[in-house]
């Protein structure tokens, strides 16, 4: 029996309970029967919880781009890889085939090779959603590079930032950007990161807009010549299963974003596994993912899961409100798609528009749809299901993290009946728990707890770049033992389960997990401010906003507020980008702290959200009295 495809839900069960008992055999069985090696391995995993060190497939040797592009030449050569999409729905769609794909991601790893590249190097990529982009990814893999992908909507500060913690010797990117109707400026962002970054050597630049730009001699490049003179043949590099495969930053609760660590066979097996069953791919459908590569929902779901199943993915470079609000049923009716997987924040804002936009599309091709980023609330599910999926097509409402590499609970569409909001069944291999604030297991139901992971699965991020014990303290010392995935839950009494909100300083906006620590250190730069505290609050598009309360350093100087909520927001833009701009921001004589000089952030998210009444335990306050100051003064 075959454990790749799950085809109903007594199989899913029956396999379900093959891997939680049999872990080694399950995923060894997957590993060997669906992908290509260049060597077996040793054993299929070893861990140790106390130190936090994974590996799986010990010893194996394969590359992940043979097992994305080269096995489906002789079969699937001429079928479609990618399908690129542009910003502008004037411009004509690219159609990538396998072969073509192969030739493309060939020359540009001879490309890097011929600048120096070598296998471990770090490869910062700084592109738009262009073909460049998903091709750049895989010459580096296909040479042994390590991609670090940073989402072209970060800031040269952020830039920078990741750039120096990699150690990037080589950046790709592009003169321009388009976004909706706006050209983006994106070399001039990485000439500002690399004025404080020593250790990158070349600047490779793709021509996408044909904007006037800056070239470094000795260190910048236009890409086009170089690939015109390299030879489309390259041989994959052997790769050790636990490789770094790439590096994708996260952001922190407290300090620097952490740069997870995923490598390669661990992360090509569960990839593909999942991408497969979570979306029911067949043979020639048409699969979307409207997410930006940047993040891990377009590493794993946009580029790996498909090709290592031999699929046409979608590639999109536009915004879904350009040019009018039907842009996505336009695309779906356009290429036919099959599955569209995309985020609760799109969908609520894609509510409020006419629904003429959507109900006039031909939206028959739909088999699938999914949501991604965070919990779809109930009014968005409906929504989806009534007029997108004209309830005909499963929501697979699916979990995870940067740091699981792929999706963990979800459910399998025509097998798992659907319950809105509920994220429902663990996929094979997981093994989730709830945990109370005393560090034991929760065994009823209907009891909100901490979601935790109690075994390891293959795709599970290794460590944080040049800081495992960061890696340690953040994922596994408060519940030993345990993977801490600083997400709540409870779970319903068949076993759903449904994810409530984040323990931690992490709020996730539009999808966009943001860190309010370094949005924080951001707006403390700013001369006139002396202390903020950033939390977030219900927002009925976004899902979630931030919600900033500034102190001044001299409170009767700076009389224009308007004029200074301004500056702080244009500050966030330059240091982490637009995406962390401050929804609301009230300014406040002094923050709330305890005795030991803590911000109770706890009481300031609540209100925030209006929830002014019950505020717990407040005897650790050592201002009690700035409350009812704050509370008459909310934004």
């Amino acid at each position: 029996m075959s454990y790749y495809k799950i085809e109903n839900l007594e199989q899913y069960f029956k396999h379900y309970k093959k891997s939680v008992r049999e872990p080694r055999k399950f995923w060894g069985k997957i590993a060997e029967e669906n992908f290509v090696w260049y060597q077996g391995w040793d054993k299929v995993f070893d861990f140790n919880m106390e130190e936090s060190k994974f590996e799986w497939f010990l010893n194996g040797k394969l590359n992940i781009v043979k097992n994305c592009i080269d096995r489906h030449l002789a079969k699937r050569g001429d079928k479609t890889a990618i399908i690129f999409e542009p910003n502008n729905p004037d411009e004509p769609a690219l159609e990538i085939s396998y072969n073509e794909l192969y030739n493309r991601v060939c020359k540009m790893a001879n490309v890097l090779k011929e600048q120096g590249v070598k296998k471990g190097d770090r490869v910062c990529i700084y592109l738009p959603m262009i073909p460049e982009l998903a091709i750049s990814m895989l010459a580096c893999a296909r040479i042994g590079a390590v991609h670090s992908v940073i989402f072209a909507g970060f800031s040269s500060s952020a830039v920078s930032n990741r750039i120096n913690d990699a150690g990037c010797n080589c950046v790709i990117t592009s003169d321009g950007g388009f976004r909706g109707s706006r050209v983006i400026e994106i070399k001039s962002i990485i000439d500002e990161a690399l004025e404080s970054c020593n250790t990158v050597e070349t600047v490779l630049v793709v021509n996408r807009t044909n904007s006037v730009v800056n070239m470094m001699e000795g260190r910048d490049k236009w890409l086009e010549p170089l690939l015109n003179q390299a030879i489309p043949n390259n041989v994959a590099q052997v790769m050790d299963a636990e490789d770094p495969l790439f590096i994708l930053y996260t952001s922190g609760s407290t300090g620097q974003p952490k740069g997870m660590v995923h490598t390669t066979a661990g992360y090509m097996v569960q990839t593909g596994y999942t991408f497969k069953n979570v979306f029911d791919y067949q043979e020639n459908d048409i699969f979307w993912c409207t997410a930006d590569i940047g993040w891990i929902t377009g590493h794993s779901y946009i580029l790996y899961g498909p090709l290592l199943n031999g699929g046409t993915t979608v590639l999109f470079e536009g915004v879904p409100s350009f040019p009018n609000p039907g842009r996505f049923w336009d695309v779906i009716d356009k290429f036919k798609v099959n599955q569209f997987y995309t985020a609760p924040t799109a969908l609520r804002s894609l509510m409020a528009e006419d629904y003429k936009f959507v109900n006039s599309h031909d939206l028959s091709s739909l088999r699938v749809i999914g949501s991604v980023g965070e919990p779809i609330n109930e009014e968005a599910w409906h929504w989806y299901n009534d007029h997108v999926g004209k309830k005909k097509c499963p929501i697979v409402d699916t979990w995870w993290q940067t740091e699981t590499g792929c999706i963990l609970i979800s459910p399998l569409p025509f097998i798992t009946p659907t319950k809105p909001t509920y994220a429902t069944l663990p996929l094979p291999g997981i093994q989730p728990v709830l945990m109370d604030d005393k560090r034991n297991e929760i065994l009823d139901n209907q009891v909100d707890g901490s979601l935790c992971i109690k075994f390891p699965w293959p795709a599970m991020a290794r460590t944080i770049w040049n800081n495992h014990d960061r890696y340690k303290e953040t994922y596994f010392s408060q519940f030993p033992g345990k993977y801490f995935t600083g997400d709540r839950a409870l779970r319903d009494e068949v076993g759903y389960y449904r994810i409530t909100g984040r323990e931690d300083d992490v709020v996730i906006v539009s999808g966009h997990n943001l860190g309010t620590a370094p949005i924080e250190d951001a707006i403390n730069e700013h001369p006139a401010i002396a202390e903020s505290a950033v939390v977030g609050f219900k927002h009925p598009i976004k899902g979630n906003d931030l919600y900033g309360y500034i102190t001044l350093k001299m409170q009767g100087e700076y009389r224009d507020r308007e004029n200074l909520k301004k500056e702080i927001n244009e500050h966030i833009s330059s240091h982490i980008g637009p995406i962390a701009k401050l929804g609301k921001i009230q300014f406040v004589e002094s923050l709330p702290k305890t005795r030991s000089g803590k911000i109770m952030r706890r009481i300031l998210r609540s209100i925030a959200n209006g929830e002014t009444k019950e505020f717990g335990d407040i005897s650790t306050l050592i201002n009690p009295e700035v409350l009812d100051s704050i509370i008459k003064n909310k934004e």
